[in-house]
């Protein structure tokens, strides 16, 4: 995967399954590791699949989302796993 900056905006596009009303439908964020840790942490998992993110003009999708936020490039606290 090319170099990612995490500290762009991004958009976050939630799957259609998982975003019942206008709210989820749609998120903007000032970072995309901020949009990347919603994601993983904040909806269940099963809506990554479906889901989008754009940042710039690339678009990551959820398995793209999920190797950003394992990536040892991303700079936010992950919580350990008992």
């Amino acid at each position: 995967m090319a170099p990612f900056d995490y500290q762009d905006s991004a958009e976050l596009y939630p799957s259609r399954r998982y975003a019942k009303t206008t709210g989820q439908q749609y998120r903007r964020f000032v970072t995309a590791a901020a949009a990347i840790q919603f994601m993983i942490e904040g909806v269940p998992s099963a809506s990554l699949a479906g889901s989008f993110l754009e940042v710039g003009d690339q678009r990551y999708e959820g398995k793209q989302i999920r190797e950003l936020y394992d990536a040892d490039a991303y700079p936010l606290h992950r919580p350990t796993v008992a």
